[in-house]
């Protein structure tokens, strides 16, 4: 019985990622401006950046931007095509789990992330789960416990 627990919790790893050809990132050589672009096309206040080979570099957050913009005192929309996402300084990365992490994991590491990024075994990001599905997943388990 405890093996068929912990596949479940897997399973809802799976059963709550936002896969990444449905998740707005940025490559980690995009300009501050499409950065910019992306991000408030979007609405996003944070963004994942990536390597072209897929792999997950960091989360880009509207901090980080205004503190480079702000060190660029002469920047201008035509320098900001020019000024790449990797020479910006991240206060802090989205901490990612791998598709193997247990749920437990995945709601500790929601706490301080609006997004958690997943990676596959070869460290690939395969998409997010956001804050917003993991509550509404702890929500309809808590239910269901009140119910029975």
């Amino acid at each position: 019985m405890k093996e068929h627990k912990e596949v479940v919790k897997y399973m809802n790893i799976l059963l709550l990622l936002i896969p990444k050809n449905k998740v707005a990132f940025i490559y980690e050589d995009s300009t501050v401006r499409q950065a910019l672009e992306k991000m408030e096309y979007h609405r996003y206040s944070a963004i994942p950046i990536l390597t072209k080979e897929g792999g997950y570099v960091g989360t880009l957050t509207e901090g980080d931007l205004l503190w480079a913009l702000k060190s660029q005192v002469d920047l201008n929309l035509k320098a900001a095509e020019k000024f790449v996402v990797a020479s910006i300084p991240r206060l802090r990365d989205n901490e990612p789990v791998t598709i193997d992490a247990k749920v437990d994991d995945l709601i500790k590491k929601s706490v301080n992330q609006n997004f958690v990024p997943v990676l596959d075994g070869k460290k690939s990001f395969i998409g997010i789960v956001t804050r917003k599905d993991i509550i509404q997943y702890c929500y309809k388990q808590m239910c269901q416990r009140e119910k029975q």
